[in-house]
């Protein structure tokens, strides 16, 4: 029996709390590399911190996955999970900023702590929302949701892409002091997290999720006994559907290329970006230039996401996939040949188009093979083929730049233009389960 069609409303509510994490690792991406330089480290050990986001996706996303895929309540199976997280993570975000006075004798150490807190929390509160879209949603509606999901994450993008610059518009100072984080990063982690509270409110009061009886039912299952032995992770991870081993391919080069502009477009533009009267920006314009373009790349994905579902009808999600990597590929060899400020938003339309691909598609092709019952830890498990990359990017990063590149960030900015083209050839060997 299907499930029944969902509005655009309901599907839209059903994401609308990811609009509000986003808006948390947005700020996160732009700002990590800055607040950590403001403490004291030194660019060769950027990457290290880096390492927590990944890290805390390993460890939490399946375990989430698991434990919400057995979670029946009159709340929900997903939203408690979401719900809880986000909590967390908004006392997360007003924590981050005052690392230096909460341990003034070892700052470092305070925000890599903090920010493995708050990783944790966005993975607690973001893991369950790819789940709810493949329990809500039939097949030929699931393209659809996580192109809906992938609009609103790109939304949430850019209003934390922009927070830092709009609070230096209503006159918080931008200024960097050695030991501090900047007062306009600081007000933005403040503003972001109650947005972040706000948006999953919304989600877990308009969304009703099915109870074990109607989800049975549409997904064509007998009810689960309460007798029935469980497997166990291991277990769980044998029995993966090949096409999460063939998409793991296209993630790794995908995602590895991503960490790369995270961790490194500001060492790689400082120094060397201008204005348009030939004038190199400073320290602090930098930064704030940075989140500009953190926020620009997500609106040529949202305007994709807008078009994916007609894209996809006519082309199939593995060429839409494709060519979406290839743009990303492209915008990255552009980004380390252009020196004007403005000219730098260029590149990152292919790099949104690839974002938009890279946050929908893989999803899309995956649910489609996956027990429903096991939808979460699934999902869970899908992370692994985002954070194994991120973590050898991680580990390897510093020594590439300081070995290899001679210490040149721009050249990691190309090293991820190669893995992005990789990626977008890796496409052709993903078998797809048509609907």
């Amino acid at each position: 029996m299907q499930k029944p069609k969902l509005s655009f409303w309901q599907i839209w509510n059903l994401s609308f709390g990811f609009l509000g994490v986003q808006i948390g690792y947005s700020l996160q991406n732009s700002n990590t590399s800055s607040i950590f330089q403001s403490l004291g480290a030194d660019m060769d050990s950027l990457s290290y911190f880096w390492l927590a986001a990944p890290i805390a996706g390993l460890i939490i996303q399946p375990i989430v996955g698991m434990f919400s895929d057995s979670t029946w309540t009159r709340f929900g199976r997903r939203i408690p999970f979401i719900l809880g997280g986000a909590i967390i993570s908004t006392i997360a975000l007003m924590l981050m900023p005052n690392c230096p006075v909460l341990l003034s004798f070892a700052p470092l150490a305070m925000g890599a702590f903090l920010l493995l807190f708050m990783d944790s929390s966005f993975n607690v509160t973001m893991q369950p929302f790819r789940a709810l879209v493949g329990d809500m949603l039939d097949d030929s509606q699931k393209t659809k949701g996580f192109a809906i999901q992938t609009l609103l994450v790109n939304i949430g993008a850019i209003i934390g892409g922009v927070l830092p610059t709009i609070m230096t518009m209503c006159g918080v100072s931008d200024a960097e002091i050695p030991g501090e984080v900047p007062k306009h990063i600081a007000y933005s982690y403040y503003v972001g997290g109650a947005i972040l509270l706000l948006t999953v409110l919304v989600t877990a009061f308009t969304v009703k999720e099915y109870p074990p009886k109607e989800f049975a039912k549409y997904n064509n299952l007998e009810e689960t006994p309460a007798d029935e032995p469980k497997q166990s992770f291991w277990q769980l991870l044998k029995s993966v559907p090949g096409v999460m081993l063939q998409l793991g391919i296209t993630q790794f080069f995908s995602w590895a290329a991503l960490f790369m502009m995270w961790t490194y477009l500001k060492p790689a533009i400082e120094g060397v970006v201008c204005n348009p009267a030939g004038e190199i920006l400073s320290a602090g314009e930098t930064q704030s230039w940075v989140g500009i373009l953190n926020a620009a790349y997500p609106v040529p994905a949202c305007i994709m996401a807008i078009f994916m579902t007609k894209i996809t009808a006519r082309f199939g999600n593995k060429v839409t996939y494709a060519f979406c990597l290839l743009c990303g590929a492209i915008g990255y060899f552009a980004l380390t040949q252009i020196s004007n400020q403005y000219w730098l938003l260029l590149p990152m339309v292919g790099i949104g188009i690839a974002w938009a691909g890279i946050l929908a598609l893989p999803y899309a092709i995956l649910s489609k093979s996956i027990d429903a019952r096991r939808m979460g830890v699934y999902m869970g498990i899908f992370n692994f083929t985002i954070t194994i990359p991120q973590i050898v990017v991680g580990l390897t990063g510093g020594l590439i730049l300081s070995n290899i590149l001679g210490g040149n960030p721009s050249g990691m900015i190309t090293i991820a233009g190669i893995f992005m083209l990789c990626a977008a050839l890796s496409v052709y060997f993903v078998k797809e389960k048509k609907s």
